[in-house]
């Protein structure tokens, strides 16, 4: 039986292949805003080529909903006419931006490719965010039109920009002229195509800012990814893959590595509308034959407790990945032993809204070999393990993740500072997380924003949580720090138990006293049985959360 050394082996030279000079997928160094990065060697330059060049999959179905079926050649035409409405009847024109403030749709992806395509700047509005934060994406963006489907529209009422309504709008304007020609716009590959905001899970939301040179890296990335499967003995085609886009469209996840680059390779969309509803995703996945799905470990934690997987047929789906927020080794073997389909294909990876796709990658190789890894870092991507000073540190020591490539972000919108925080010389970006390398993998303590400095001693919350949800009456849980007048912080614990459960305060102190030092046994507790609040993309909301 191979070894993990021969698989990577074997991996390596399949990417050196693809890679090298002569390549399909040749990296070389060229200047990238002042610094030598390795690029992609054959890309497309501006996000209007890759809609232009979708036509070659003119008949096939590009999104599919529980209700429609879009072609490629339908959705050309449309954007087309939508483009030109924006163009002429509202006078957008090349670095305006326009702001996406709605729930997913077709609708949605139609209004990025026709913004970015005409050389405006697609701005993705949380859709979970409330009129306050609403108001603060207008100001900050101060975009010439927001697209807002009614229940966004509802919080947008006083700001001083048009709001088109996507739901009448937008539907209307798809069709309004059949006959358009496809759009095209005079951009530079580093000007600015798309602004997302980061989740807020602490201060105002920021905008970062992704260039057209960002998300065609992007493309070519997984245009990469498809060839090395086809040459790893695959036999579905990138065009015959259809991939489950169940997660928000103003996230990096479902828009840059879902909706952007199958519009590339031909592949189909099965979007998922509404709330995460088991049935409905598990329906669309046997109905669509559906082969990719990236899912938040909460979808994943509901698929586990529905407990009627098997009653679908999901022996299409060959690659299960969990995004957007952490997860424990005995989570993902959970998923492995009671989800049909996650046995052989479960991976999981690392990545930042700052960094347009994943820094690292695991696949389910790897995770056999190492548990607990985030995988090695991805084509292009130069990874750094540094301690305060910016230094870089030992083999297993740990410190914070430095990375650059040609995927990171151009910098905050509007805000210098903070872009002077994260991306330092020669583009390196600091992405405030803690972990460590050990034999090329990336292993992820903590984020830097939860740590806890109790009395001098650094805690990190995502080890004690780790603990606690091995425990069988945990359902979830959070550990943060809380002030305390004699060690600067204390720990404590909110969990999340299951229902019926017992368990005690006293009982969860000694358990987790059982695996860690004293210093990082919570001292303070709340049992409850109330989910933790989360933002759209999974994260728990730690500012929301009391002890």
């Amino acid at each position: 039986m191979p070894s993990d050394t021969d698989h990577r082996s074997a991996a390596l030279a399949r990417v050196a292949a693809l890679t090298g000079p002569g390549g399909r997928f040749e990296l070389a160094d060229d200047d990238v805003l002042g610094t030598r990065l390795p690029v992609f060697t054959h890309r497309q330059r501006a996000l209007h080529e890759v809609l232009h060049a979708s036509l070659a999959y003119a008949g096939r179905d590009y999104i599919v909903t529980a209700d429609r079926r879009i072609t490629f050649a339908e959705h050309a035409a449309q954007v087309a006419s939508l483009a030109r409405v924006l163009r002429e009847e509202y006078g957008v024109a090349e670095g305006d931006r326009v702001a996406i403030a709605a729930a997913n749709s077709p609708e949605w992806i139609q209004t990025f490719w026709a913004t970015v395509s005409i050389g405006a700047v697609a701005v993705g509005f949380n859709a979970w965010w409330s009129a306050r934060e609403m108001a603060h994406g207008v100001r900050n963006a101060e975009p010439s039109l927001v697209v807002a489907d009614a229940k966004q529209a509802a919080k947008l009422e006083g700001c001083d920009v048009p709001v088109l309504s996507l739901e009448d709008d937008v539907r209307r304007f798809l069709t309004a002229h059949p006959d358009a020609p496809l759009p095209s716009a005079e951009v530079a590959e580093d000007d600015p195509a798309v602004i997302l905001y980061t989740s807020g899970t602490s201060g105002r939301p920021k905008g970062a800012v992704h260039t057209h040179r960002n998300l065609l890296a992007v493309v070519e990335y997984h245009r990469l990814n498809d060839a090395l499967l086809r040459e790893f003995g695959d036999p579905l085609a990138p065009e015959d893959r259809v991939y489950l886009l169940a997660m928000p469209l103003f996230h990096i996840a479902s828009l840059h590595n879902l909706a952007v680059p199958r519009l590339a390779t031909g592949s189909r969309i099965a979007l998922h509308q509404g709330a995460f509803d088991v049935d409905a995703v598990l329906g669309m996945i046997e109905r669509e034959r559906v082969t990719n799905w990236g899912a938040v470990p909460t979808m994943a934690h509901r698929m586990l407790e529905h407990g009627r997987a098997g009653r679908y047929d999901t022996s299409s789906l060959t690659s299960f990945a969990l995004a957007s927020a952490p997860s424990s080794t005995q989570f993902k073997e959970r998923l492995r032993r009671e989800l049909p389909f996650a046995k052989n294909s479960l991976v999981d990876s690392y990545g930042l809204t700052e960094s347009c796709t994943g820094i690292a990658a695991a696949s389910p190789q790897e995770l056999a070999a190492a548990p607990g890894t985030l995988g090695r870092p991805v084509t292009g991507v130069r990874l750094e393990i540094r301690d305060p000073a910016g230094e870089v540190v030992g083999e297993g020591e740990e410190g914070e993740v430095w990375v650059r490539s040609m995927y990171n972000m151009l910098g905050y919108w509007r805000d210098p500072e903070a872009t002077a925080n994260a991306i330092g010389a020669d583009r390196w970006l600091r992405t405030g997380d803690l972990g460590c390398l050990r034999e090329g993998r990336l292993y992820l303590s903590s984020r830097r924003s939860d740590l806890i400095i109790r009395g001098g001693e650094n805690v990190y919350p995502a080890e004690i949580e780790t603990v606690l949800a091995e425990h069988p009456d945990v359902r979830e849980c959070l550990v943060l720090g809380v002030p305390d007048p004699d060690l600067g912080q204390e720990v404590a614990a909110v969990v999340v138990l299951r229902p019926g459960s017992a368990v005690t305060e006293e009982a969860l102190r000694e358990y987790v006293a059982d695996e860690l030092a004293y210093f990082k046994v919570p001292k303070r507790w709340r049992l409850t049985v109330e989910e933790l609040p989360r933002n759209a993309t999974g994260k728990v909301i730690r500012r929301s959360v009391r002890v």
